[in-house]
């Protein structure tokens, strides 16, 4: 048996901190791995948020919700907009309520997505910290960080060098990550305080 995936990581340690209705993020849709984990894990009496500025990844998240049972699923808003803008997209009422927020940083990965059309490190900065102002006591954040494409180490160092820094008051920050091979997918997750 293997190391889990930095994915499957991220679910488990998401995954750890829900429970039935409970309210959480995608701040990244793609094609929607995330945004369906979520919603069966905040279950029927739940609710998703799932964020992405491209039309193509909206479309591949709601296919892939439609083959499940509808029944198991919380109630998911799908949003074309800025990771950036969840704190003004998410209803004041849930402020503070929130028991995780996702990131899967980088490109579509789906055929025939541009992929020079990433995430950038100003809009996911502003993203984590509104993440760190919309979560519970105990809510987690997890990053999914690519350093292997043009882009993606500054997005990945900037993403670290914030959660590095934040005082242990706000949140603890972990890393999970393959020390092998630098240009690896690499997971970063913080619980808030």
């Amino acid at each position: 048996m293997g190391f889990q995936s930095v994915l499957s990581m991220a679910h488990q340690l998401a995954g750890a901190r829900l429970q039935p209705g409970d309210t959480a993020i995608d701040a990244t849709a793609g094609t929607g791995a995330d945004t369906l984990f979520l919603a069966l894990a905040c279950g029927r009496r739940g609710q998703v948020f799932s964020f992405d500025v491209q039309a193509e990844a909206l479309i591949l998240t709601e296919r892939r919700l439609a083959k499940e049972e509808q029944a198991k699923l919380a109630q998911v808003t799908l949003l074309q907009r800025s990771h950036a803008e969840m704190k003004e997209a998410v209803p004041a009422k849930l402020h503070g309520r929130l028991g995780a927020v996702m990131f899967n940083l980088g490109y579509l990965p789906a055929e025939g997505a541009d992929s020079s059309l990433i995430t950038e490190p100003a809009s996911t900065m502003a993203a984590l910290k509104a993440a760190m102002e919309l979560l519970r006591p105990r809510g987690i954040i997890t990053a999914v960080l690519y350093p292997g494409h043009p882009g993606g180490a500054d997005e990945a160092a900037a993403v670290q060098d914030w959660a590095a820094s934040l005082p242990l008051s706000e949140g603890q920050s972990l890393i999970y990550r393959q020390l092998q091979k630098a240009a690896a997918p690499y997971l970063i997750a913080i619980e808030k305080k």
